[in-house]
């Protein structure tokens, strides 16, 4: 049987956020719950996204911390080659899981790795014509679905929603990260 993309009805909440806030605010009068109707949503969204992420990439045969390693390369532009440190930096991952990406990539076919021009430990991740063709085909997959996710959504509802949530997302990270 063909895989229409949908998500399995058993993974789309069917409790409204509003009626879990309502239920705090009845049992524990006082409760904070002014953020349940939009962290709820957001959790549960996440889950979906990365739910349908996971079986987009599986057909397309690559999985997501290869996706994430090829997509930072492929973004970087001609000659489609950056250090390890560089690639840290854009994927917010550790040095040793960059280390361990590239380690599998490289055995994989998809990059290689060259000593780097800037100094000695530098090192040079690049793409290889596999990685690259991999790359083509897995982000026209991945972000032509999420098109699709999103595609009820006017153009000024995304824009809108897009404010928001980087608003929403700086705030967060500001409180979250204060000592």
């Amino acid at each position: 049987m063909a895989d229409s993309g949908a998500v399995p009805e058993e993974h789309v909440p069917s409790y409204p956020p509003s009626e879990i806030a309502a239920a705090w605010r009845r049992e524990r009068p006082g409760t904070p719950t002014e953020s349940i109707e939009i962290v709820t949503p957001i959790w549960w969204l996440g889950k979906l996204f990365a739910d349908d992420r996971g079986r987009v990439l599986r057909e397309a045969g690559i999985d997501a911390a290869t996706l994430d390693l090829l997509s930072v390369i492929r973004r970087s532009g001609p000659p489609y080659s950056l250090s390890t440190r560089e690639i840290a930096r854009r994927t917010l991952v550790t040095a040793g899981a960059v280390s361990q990406r590239v380690a599998r990539a490289e055995r994989d076919g998809l990059v290689r790795r060259a000593a780097g021009t800037t100094g000695r430990r530098t090192v040079e991740v690049s793409l290889t014509a596999d990685g690259h063709a991999l790359i083509e085909r897995s982000v026209d997959a991945v972000l032509g679905r999420e098109a699709t996710l999103v595609s009820d959504l006017s153009a000024d509802e995304r824009g809108a929603l897009i404010q928001l949530l980087e608003k929403l997302m700086a705030d967060v990270r500001r409180r979250t990260t204060q000592s």
